[in-house]
């Protein structure tokens, strides 16, 4: 049975008592020895990534793999719906999305509907939490450390916020995290705004928030950033926060799908 986590009462923000992950350098506060698999994806249409967590959180479980595993990807626009649903929180009609050629899709993470799309960094963790020794709110805190300091390299004063879990520039939403947790192994992730429009965000509620506005890395700055420098410090900072070792891998060519892909990567460097 899937447990779903969602965080009613969000990490604090940083800088204030009470997360573990409150300065640009703090120490993370799991140090972990094994190795994080960090898969560059292509554009991915949002129900075959989410086909390939569930077949890596079943290889994860089963053992089949035993490495932890964060995929870095956008999607094609879609609306998500979390466990809570979220449906109240679409603006606008259903026939509209369908003309726009958007899906509105409900999965099993924590939160309330969202947008995906491209220009949005997507980065979906399949990691043991107790393996780790770390908690789902340590967890949740060192996605949104990652993120902060992300959008610090350039010079974007992101921050937490009571309001929501995420990171925040001013009373704007720049990341949101949502994830669920299946017999201790965690899967979905975060989506960090990068250079996407903004548009698709004023059809809904984001994260069931009334009244708040979603903005990019692109938006905060009003100058151009790159999709793939963003995608590498990211990854720098996933190895620093989380204290593991990284190794970037790319799914095996030639195999039945795109998950027999992930695992034979793995299993090809006796990981």
């Amino acid at each position: 049975m899937t447990q779903i986590i969602h965080e009613n009462k969000p990490p604090e923000p940083s800088g204030t008592q009470g997360s573990k992950f409150t300065q640009a350098h703090s120490e993370p506060p799991v140090k972990a020895n094994n190795t994080w698999c960090l898969f560059d994806l292509p554009m991915t249409d949002y129900e075959d990534a989410w086909d390939l967590q569930t077949s890596l959180v079943a290889a994860r479980i089963n053992k089949t793999i035993n490495t932890d595993i964060a995929l870095f990807l956008e999607h094609p626009a879609v609306f998500t719906l979390g466990r809570r649903g979220g449906s109240e929180n679409l603006c606008v009609s259903r026939s509209f999305l369908k003309k726009s050629g958007i899906s509105l899709i409900q999965v099993e993470r924590g939160g309330d509907i969202t947008y995906h799309g491209p220009g949005q960094l997507v980065v979906y963790f399949i990691v043991n939490l107790g393996k780790m020794r770390i908690g789902v709110k340590e967890f949740v805190s060192g996605l949104e450390e990652m993120m902060i300091r992300t959008a610090f390299d350039w010079g974007v004063p992101a921050k937490r916020s009571p309001v929501n879990a995420g990171i925040w520039v001013g009373n704007k939403k720049l990341g949101s995290i949502g994830i669920a947790i299946r017999k201790g192994i965690s899967f979905h992730g975060l989506a960090l705004n990068v250079n996407l429009s903004l548009e698709p965000f004023n059809w809904i509620n984001p994260c069931g928030l009334h009244d708040v506005k979603m903005t990019s890395m692109n938006n905060a700055l009003s100058a151009s950033v790159s999709m793939p420098e963003v995608r590498q410090a990211l990854k720098d900072h996933l190895r620093d926060v989380f204290k593991t070792r990284t190794r970037y891998l790319y799914p095996k060519p030639g195999q039945e799908d795109i998950a027999a892909g992930v695992i034979s990567s793995i299993h090809d460097r006796k990981l």
